[in-house]
């Protein structure tokens, strides 16, 4: 059956289901709703599990993906405390939510980890390219900062152990100011989060490549392995969301495009959200373990390489279970 046929039959059902959910969920109860919600909702999962087999559109399985969603959450009220959705999203939702948007992290993971790998090489290779993206004060300070005959690695490294609570609050609120601007920007149609994509990501790797070549590559290696599992990875998340932002602009299909950036701003919000709790972790380890001397290189190799396992072991592996936490 062709999409427009499927549409045109089903679609009067699903504004019924649409008008019975806008009831329910402002509190409005009657005989006649209870009695009939649970057949119209198994009939929407069948039409979403047709439109999936079929292969339609993305746009027409994302609007009966929401409705799905939103008679779920009638149907199951008793479950909607805000704790169990909690777990439920942090043990199954979001890895399964980043893989079901493979295309848009893989873009993003790309233009940001490439983009990273190609300034380090390069800067390696000619380290006065450096300062094309960083100006000289900003140099000296990054060759302060892993030096390796500091007492601490990293931003503010002659502070007292007493400050590290006030450096995890600073952590937080730098980097998920990044992740933010990354993601908000993708409302310019996605530029937004391609430029930062693209400017973080070099920027990290001109400071990578010029460290290495400087020979504080112990020092600046072993500092960013452990966080980086987080912080990276959240960062190419948030472009990710970004870009969903700006794909519906982009790309409306045949619904308006604010109705188009609303069904992508449900789950790029989603994704966001995934990413600001990597991020939250990331400043944890940052703040606590990265800064501190007392552990060995080869320790910290260890534990950053065991992290990096874990975080890619979570996204490509959590929530496979079909009767998963929802």
């Amino acid at each position: 059956m062709k999409q427009s046929v499927f549409e045109n039959r089903h679609q009067p059902q699903w504004q019924a289901f649409a008008e019975q959910l806008k009831r329910l969920e402002t509190g409005g109860r009657d005989a006649e709703n209870s009695r009939t919600f649970a057949a119209e909702y198994r009939r929407l999962c069948q039409h979403l599990a047709l439109a999936r087999a079929r292969g339609y559109s993305n746009h027409l399985i994302e609007e009966l993906q929401h409705l799905a969603l939103r008679g779920h959450q009638q149907f199951y009220r008793h479950r909607s405390a805000i704790g169990p959705q909690l777990i439920g999203f942090v043990l199954a939702g979001f890895p399964r939510l980043v893989r079901e948007e493979w295309r848009l992290v893989s873009l993003a993971s790309l233009l940001f980890f490439g983009s990273l790998a190609v300034m380090g090489t390069l800067v390696y290779l000619f380290p006065d390219l450096v300062y094309s993206v960083m100006d000289p004060s900003r140099v000296s300070e990054m060759e302060s900062m892993y030096d390796p005959d500091t007492t601490r690695l990293g931003r503010f490294g002659e502070r007292d152990s007493g400050d590290d609570w006030m450096m995890f609050g600073f952590y937080i609120m730098n980097n998920i100011g990044i992740a933010f601007q990354t993601f908000a920007s993708g409302l310019l149609f996605g530029v937004g989060s391609l430029f930062f994509l693209l400017f973080n990501g070099l920027m990290i790797g001109a400071v990578a490549g010029y460290l290495t070549q400087l020979g504080y590559s112990e020092t600046f290696w072993s500092f960013v392995i452990g966080h980086g599992a987080f912080e990276l990875t959240a960062i190419a998340l948030a472009g990710a969301a970004g870009l969903k932002l700006g794909w519906a602009l982009l790309a409306p299909g045949r619904l308006p495009r604010g109705e188009a950036l609303r069904l992508a701003a449900i789950r790029a919000v989603r994704l966001l959200g995934g990413a600001a709790l990597f991020l939250l972790i990331a400043a944890f380890i940052e703040a606590y373990w990265s800064s501190m001397t007392f552990s060995t290189p080869t320790v910290k190799y260890w534990v950053g390489a065991g992290l990096w396992t874990l975080v890619l072991a979570y996204l490509g592996l959590a929530g496979r279970r079909q009767h998963a936490p929802d």
